[in-house]
């Protein structure tokens, strides 16, 4: 009798780790996606981790072979930390994230402070105020304060001050915004 329940898709299992394996898999995951250095190891080494509980080896190998190539990886040019911290802070900057925001996320892909300091500093380098700029589009992209269809009704200021404030915004930012009339007067606050 054929069974009528669908099979189970078979896993994959994992290749041997080898240095040529971890440069191509490296050069691929950096063919689709900008990321740190610190970030790349963690990817890399959960590549390593799943492969040695498979194979029955000792992922420090894997450490050795993954932290020789990151540091050939930042010599030559394909990793540029500082290159990536100010790229996301203004693309993060760009959708209208606060700066808390930008360096908790920076901080995420494993950033140091000094980096995340820099990034944050071109941003004030080419705008006099970005959290002020950054705040509008916020609130332009979650239809809130002057930029809300239906700001009358009861509890309406409040919820909007709170999506300001689970933003990274601070109290004062978040009133100033969420109580100016009309999308001319922003530019003035």
């Amino acid at each position: 009798m054929i069974s009528t329940e669908p099979q189970k898709p078979r896993r994959k299992t994992p290749k041997k780790i080898t240095a040529q394996y971890l440069e191509n898999s490296a050069l691929y995951y950096l063919s689709r996606f900008a990321t740190s250095s610190e970030n790349l190891r963690r990817v890399m080494m959960r590549k390593v981790v799943k492969s040695a509980r498979h194979h029955d080896a000792d992922p420090d190998d894997g450490k050795v072979l993954v932290d020789a190539m990151i540091e050939r990886f930042l010599r030559s040019g394909l990793l540029d930390d500082g290159g990536y911290a100010r790229a996301r802070a203004a693309s993060l900057h760009q959708r209208g994230n606060s700066s808390r925001i930008i360096r908790g996320k920076l901080k995420q892909k494993g950033l140091d402070e000094d980096t995340i300091e820099q990034a944050l500093a071109a941003l004030r380098d080419d705008d006099d105020d970005p959290e002020r700029t950054a705040a509008i589009r916020f609130a332009r992209r979650r239809r809130l304060g002057p930029f809300a269809t239906r700001l009358q009704e009861d509890g309406v200021r409040e919820k909007h001050l709170a999506a300001m404030a689970r933003a990274g915004f601070s109290y004062d930012m978040a009133r100033r915004i969420i109580d100016t009339e009309n999308e001319d007067d922003l530019q003035l606050i």
